[in-house]
């Protein structure tokens, strides 16, 4: 007998049906028993009960009352009391026991109505249009029917109330009413009254007049999202403390539909005030233990391996999970070691090539784990200088001292994980489940942490139960490891937490029966409409959805009357939040059809002079916390957030952004005055970067390196260009390229097969084509030192690349127009040397161009404005963009095209508008931080572009 999950979960909702039956209509299972039905569902619950048929609830219930009628045996241990508090629904089922109860114990409900009118006769305006289009012929006859809607939100949100109080009202029973009168002195309040004593403000003359500067007893927020919602509820929380002194965060409750997809923001917004003056202490109630409790979702992430790829990202992201890193003792620094380890020895997916046959994939050892870690272990054990292999292994150089414990650590997690996948790959019994997923737990989680522990054993309860299971069935045969998932995660998801609620602060917690106790302040957020009435999704099998009978439970039902209780249980303020507003382009998005109705009876109960009563209620938020509208002396947004009103009040000033650095920094040491070559190309490179890396110490570019999944299927981008680089080393260095095939296919760089050999013989061929272009620099030239005074400046360093035809710069790319300025840079210095016997030429030789440089006599000149350039961009940004600049300059000093247009080219170059996708110059964060909020195209960009270039274009060309 197989189990597959489908079937773990229709049994679900088969289990959860027949509950409805023994709860609300037990009639339905004794008709079964008596076997007068014939159907799939009744001979399946015969089956179920065989040999137990009076051990289930429907045929106990009926036992005690027959018991209790009569009253012929002693019925013993029963308090001399029973209160019923808190509920706002009971069935029939429950209810009845307590009535036959109530003849020998006394039986007290305490039950919140909230109208003291009686109101079991009243219906909606759609129940009322629905009968009367049953039982009326023509409309003068529908006043006959005497059909009266009292108060409209009570009758359309109350009807499983009034279902309720129409059941109990049918008891014979003692009734005792405690209402109290309430004033009406605010929009919360009348309203509130208007429940209570079941009236409508029908006519203008009934209205009630709102005091917009003080009545903000109902309020209404439209956001663009649950985030601003959040914040939006953060500011306004603020605000009715200070409003009111004596308001205390144990005051207020805040509930929601959906608490799961709250929770997060929740905890992003109130546990990131920095300011202890605007921190609100708060808990939040109801969410899945699942998803409270952390190593469960670690727990969890271990049984998902089984049908895992393995790929690199999924088990880092395992190893960082909340005790599995703590039980392996890995620390953030250790684990992007690691991360570099995985991206270096191109670890991509799979534990070796046999684990990728059983997903009828080709047998490559290349990218898997096993390729990986015989690296890391070899390249402890011995250097290989990415071309020496032993045995078919490359060794991996790049692990150093203390690095190897590190390693130690990160090769028994991932032992242990492999190991895991073959224990969860074989069927096996709820008790063979039972032990291999606690050993899982020895594995992978440490024993003598606290915290840790106390969930552990929450698991261990849970697994125990499974076990016991088996037993209490007779169920033994083996089931797969995704069924046992399934029942976990299901398990895990509907067990509640436990805590959270009432703790103190401000509660967070579910819209959930049983709710309606009063807080001076009643917060609902995400009122949307397709979010709140929730609907119910009845089952096609399910005989109560077909015949439908008063009392019978409906889940859209439930949460109307649960916002019915939400607007009585409120003493002071109702506040409503929804997503009311697209985040993509503003469009008004409708509340949920509860707050619409509520909003609806507003407008015809109340009245502002001269001004829609719904602009005062309802209040629209803007996309961003920091809006200046949140700022502004007379406008109805506000805002605490002191860097919100920093980044806000930028809106207000008139004048121009000034850049980055502004003012300029502090002039530099006189040690910066002895730059070596490379730092002074380094500079031309990127002016902005080189300020704020080398003055400020800023790093804007991601260094850590990001594990990649999926393997190479071709050579290209970033990959390509290392592979050739690599080779053409390889290649000046004497190596024969076609022997070095197996050294690449170690390193995992190549695609697999026979697509990676031809990747690889095409790029060697073109690499050993370039070569043998430049056959004639191979015999270098004694290196020349570099001691040269310009101005006040020395510049230091060495020319090595000199050959008997002068300074030559090799680049195994397409050019640049860094490679320009470099070759440019060392040819000025060559040329400001007073050695004579080496020819004062220079040149680029690169893939696709090759460009010589003629001697310069005023060499040290244009060296000294490229030093007064390098040094009046160590305090503030310069306008230099090599791309862009040496464009500009060819357009107006080659092309001799008029200015402007080549400054509009020079802009479109910027922003990448020639080739649509592609990366531009524009993107550089350093260029973004430092010009994005002005012109770069100025005077100064068009002076030192021809400043740097002109002299540059006038001594070289390109052959």
């Amino acid at each position: 007998m197989k189990i597959s999950k489908n079937f773990f979960q229709l049994s679900e909702k088969i289990s959860e049906t027949f509950d409805q039956y023994l709860v609300f209509r037990p009639e339905i299972i004794f008709k079964w028993e008596q076997g007068k039905e014939d159907h799939w569902q009744a001979k399946l619950w015969r089956e179920l009960v065989s040999g137990n048929e009076n051990q289930h609830r429907a045929w106990l219930r009926k036992a005690l009352i027959q018991k209790v009628r009569d009253r012929s045996d002693k019925i013993s241990d029963l308090p001399e009391r029973i209160f019923i508090f808190g509920i706002s629904y009971l069935p029939p089922f429950h209810t009845q026991v307590f009535v036959e109860l109530s003849g020998i114990v006394q039986v007290v409900f305490f039950v919140l109505n909230p109208c003291m009118v009686y109101w079991a006769d009243i219906v909606s305006e759609k129940e009322k249009n629905r009968i009367k289009k049953k039982y009326v012929a023509g409309a003068s006859a529908s006043d006959e029917l005497h059909l009266e809607t009292g108060n409209r939100l009570l009758a359309s949100m109350g009807k499983q109330g009034r279902d309720f109080f129409e059941l109990i009202s049918g008891f014979d029973c003692e009734l005792y009413e405690l209402f109290e009168d309430q004033a009406e002195y605010d929009m919360l309040s009348c309203v509130q009254s208007d429940i209570l004593y079941l009236r409508d403000r029908e006519h203008a003359k009934n209205k009630f007049l709102i005091n917009i500067e003080t009545d903000t007893s109902i309020q209404v927020h439209s956001c663009h999202s649950p985030m601003r919602e959040i914040e939006v509820l953060h500011d306004n929380l603020l605000a009715m403390f200070e409003e009111i002194p004596a308001l205390k965060p144990k005051d207020i409750i805040v509930m929601t539909p959906d608490i799961e997809t709250y929770a997060p923001f929740i905890h992003a917004v109130f546990d990131a005030q920095a300011n202890d003056l605007l921190r609100i202490p708060f808990s939040i109630a109801d969410r899945s233990i699942r998803k409270e409790r952390q190593i469960i979702e670690s727990f969890l992430s271990i049984l998902d391996l089984k049908n895992s790829r393995l790929g690199a990202d999924r088990i880092i992201s395992l190893l960082e999970s909340s005790g599995i890193k703590e039980k392996f003792e890995m620390t953030e620094s250790d684990i992007q070691i690691i991360r570099r380890w995985i991206n270096d020895t191109r670890i991509r997916w799979g534990i070796d090539a046999a684990s990728r046959t059983r997903l009828k994939l080709p047998a490559f050892h290349e990218n898997t784990w096993r390729a990986g870690i015989d690296r890391m272990l070899l390249g402890y054990a011995m250097p290989g200088h990415e071309r020496n292999m032993f045995c078919g292994i490359l060794p991996y150089d790049n692990i150093e001292g203390n690095e190897v414990n590190i390693l130690g650590r990160f090769l028994e997690f991932l032992d242990r994980v492999f190991k895991c996948i073959n224990d969860l790959s074989q069927p096996e019994t709820l008790s063979g489940w039972h032990d291999i997923l606690n050993s899982v737990i020895d594995k992978f989680f440490p024993r003598h942490d606290d915290d840790i522990e106390y969930e552990i054993q929450h698991i261990r309860y849970v697994l125990d139960d499974m076990s016991k299971k088996q037993d209490m069935s007779g169920f033994d045969k083996n089931i797969s490891i995704e069924v046992i998932k399934t029942y976990l995660e299901t398990h895990f998801e509907r067990e509640n937490s436990g805590s959270g609620f009432i703790a103190g602060g401000v509660t967070f917690c579910a819209m959930l029966p049983m709710r309606s106790i009063p807080f001076k302040v009643v917060c609902l957020a995400g009122m949307n409409n397709d979010v709140f009435p929730r609907d119910s999704k009845t089952l096609s099998f399910d005989i109560i959805a077909k015949n439908p009978k008063p009392g019978d439970r409906l889940r859209r039902n439930d949460d109307k009357y649960l916002f019915l209780e939400a607007l009585i249980s409120a003493r002071k303020k109702l506040y409503i939040s929804y997503v009311g507003q697209s985040i993509e382009d503003n469009t008004q998005i409708p509340p949920s059809v509860v707050v619409s109705e509520l909003l609806d009876y507003i407008e015809e109960s109340f009245y502002v002079p001269e001004k829609c009563i719904l602009n005062h209620v309802i209040i629209r938020h803007r996309l961003q916390a920091f809006s200046p509208e949140y700022f502004k002396r007379d406008s109805k947004l506000f805002s605490y957030a002191k860097e919100n009103f920093i980044a806000g009040k930028r809106a207000f000033k008139s004048e121009i952004v000034l850049h980055f650095v502004s003012t300029g920094l502090s002039e530099p040491s006189k040690e910066w005055k002895n730059p070596d070559i490379e730092t002074l190309y380094f500079f031309f490179t990127n002016p902005a970067k080189f300020l704020l890396e080398k003055r400020l110490e800023i790093f804007l570019e991601e260094t850590l390196p990001v594990s990649e999944d999926r393997e190479a299927f071709t050579l290209e981008g970033i990959e390509k260009y290392h592979v050739e680089q690599r080779l053409f080393q390889s290649c000046i260095s004497g190596f024969d390229l076609r022997h070095s095939l197996p050294v690449y296919r170690a390193m995992g760089r190549l695609p697999y097969g026979n697509v990676g050999e031809h990747y690889y013989r095409e790029s060697g061929v073109d690499v050993e084509n370039f070569v043998s272009r430049i056959d004639d620099f191979k015999k270098k030239l004694s290196p020349v030192q570099v001691d040269l005074d310009v101005s006040d400046f020395k510049i230091t360093g060495v020319l090595n690349n000199i050959f008997e035809s002068g300074l030559v710069n090799i680049r195994y790319a397409k050019r640049k127009s860094k490679d320009l300025l470099k070759s440019w840079i060392y040819h000025l210095v060559f040329c400001s040397l007073s050695e004579q016997n080496y020819p004062k030429k220079s040149r680029l030789v690169c893939k696709d161009e090759t460009w010589e440089f003629d001697p310069v006599k005023e060499s040290k000149d244009i060296l000294e404005n490229l030093l007064a350039l390098y040094w009046q961009g160590l305090s503030k940004p310069i306008h230099f963009f090599p791309e862009t600049s040496f464009d500009y300059a060819q357009r107006t000093l080659i092309k001799k095209e008029n200015q402007q247009n080549a400054l509009n080219y020079s802009r479109k170059k910027w922003t990448g508008e020639y080739y649509r996708g592609s990366w531009s110059e524009s993107d550089n964060p350093y260029y973004n931080l430092c010009f994005s909020k002005t012109d770069p195209f100025d005077k100064e960009f068009i002076r030192i572009a021809e400043e740097v270039f002109a002299p540059l274009l006038k001594h070289c060309r390109r052959i």
